[in-house]
Parts: structure tokens; sequence; C-alpha cells
């Protein structure tokens, strides 16, 4: 009996699911591939074999339906999720990789996660965006926590100071940076909480802890909406649990 696969599908509309929200599992595509699309060979999943394509958009509506890929988190086992995120940004990379850097030749196929060119040697592997969270507190017991709302959120809610790691610059150095730059803050204690891989479109969020050290909030406000410090007992709207951001507020929060 044919061996059967994995398929994560992600489309215009997003990730492709069976109407019962599992990944599809068959041994042969379940669904036609855009012309353009290759499959792309993903590590096993729950022992099984897993790819990834594009898919056509003629695909069988009464079977599939198309979730977004935030939304998975809360309908796929997060193993899955995960999956599906690898495959989305593997599949940004390849839609957006075609041509050498160096020399302006075509690109072909090298391994599943690299391209080289056939003309001055020259292999290419998807790139990878690191961001930096912070959860910055003050108060002898930690009774405040800093909170600000960037002009990129989706909707009305508050989260944490964030911003891309810059050429030549550590992560710790980011973070301050990222602190000073959007609220005018000094921090310090700063210490490692974790990392989440963020991929939308191909980032690794690197999340930490750190202290208030001085200075009064002054928004950057080409970048941030609002922010303050908040209070365990007066919290407004927070991100979702998908994100690193809302695992640094609960740690935070449930820390009395």
């Amino acid at each position: 009996m044919p061996q059967k696969n994995y398929w994560l599908a992600i489309g215009r509309e997003g990730l492709l699911v069976e109407n019962d929200n599992r990944l599809p599992c068959t041994a042969e595509p379940p669904m036609p591939m855009q012309p353009s699309s290759r499959q792309i060979n993903l590590p096993d999943l729950d022992g099984k074999a897993c790819k990834a394509f594009r898919p056509a958009d003629n695909y069988d509506k009464k079977r599939f339906k198309a979730i977004d890929l935030r939304a998975s988190f809360d309908i796929l086992p997060h193993h899955h999720y995960n999956m599906a995120g690898k495959a989305a940004e593997l599949l940004y990379w390849d839609d957006n990789t075609h041509f050498c850097g160096r020399c302006g030749t075509a690109l072909e196929p090298h391994t599943d996660i690299s391209k080289r060119c056939p003309q001055c040697g020259k292999i290419v592997w998807p790139l990878l965006a690191t961001a930096i969270i912070v959860a910055v507190t003050r108060g002898d017991n930690d009774e405040e926590i800093l909170l600000v709302q960037s002009k990129n959120f989706r909707g009305d809610y508050l989260g944490l100071v964030a911003g891309f790691v810059e050429t030549g610059e550590t992560l710790e150095e980011c973070v301050k940076r990222e602190v000073k730059e959007e609220t005018g803050l000094d921090i310090c204690d700063l210490r490692y909480f974790a990392s989440q891989p963020w991929p939308y479109p191909c980032g690794l969020m690197v999340g930490f802890k750190a202290h208030y050290a001085g200075g009064t909030i002054t928004l950057q406000r080409s970048e941030l909406n609002k922010g303050g410090w908040y209070r365990r007992d007066n919290l407004p709207a927070i991100p979702g649990p998908v994100s690193l951001a809302r695992r640094l507020i609960d740690d935070w929060k449930n820390k009395l």
C-alpha cells in the first residue's frame, strides 16, 4: 500500500485543511498544485513524510477549507502548527528567491532548503530575520509592566517593546536600543526568557525580561500609537496565546 504523506498546502487564502481540521494525509497530493510551485520536503511529522506546496485555486472546497496560519495555532496540534509555519517560511523563500544576487543567473534547486547558481556556483539559503521582544517591569516586586501598541498591530491591544536585530549588534544591545528608541527608558537586569519561530513571513523572536532603570516614557510616535505602565489589576487587552509576548506577560502576571 502506498505510503501516506502529510501535505502542507498554503495558498492565497491560507493553510488548507480537511473540514474536520486535520492536515491532509494521502499518498498523492490531495489537490492540484500551482504551475509555478514545487514540492518541498519537510522533516517527518508523526512518523510520516511531510511535503509543502502552493495549491491551485480550484481545490475541492467541499472537502477542504482555508484557515489563517495564525488562527491554526488554536486549531491544530502544536507540532502541526509549527510544521505549517516552517512550510510557510520555505514557500515564501522559494517564491521570492529566483535569481543569483552575485551574477543575476536564474537559480536552480540544490536541496530542499537551498538553491544554487549554475553560472557562478553561489549557494543561497533561506534568510531568517531575528527580532527581540522584552517585558520591562518596575517596582520592588515588579508591580508594573511596560505595554505599548505598535502601529503594526492588527487589533486594539497592547503588547511589548519589540524590534529587529541590526547588523553588528548583539541581542542584548538590540533590546536596550529598542527600549530606548521606542520609549526613552533605560533598562537593567536583562535576562533571556525563551524564543519562538515567527513565520510571518520568516522570523525568529527572542524574548527577554528586564527591569526599569530610569527615564520618563517618551513614545516614538513613528512606531507606537500609545503605551504606559500597567498593574495586574488594570491590564488592557493583550496579545493572544499564539505569541511570545503573551507568554512573557502571563509569566509576569502569574508571579504574585
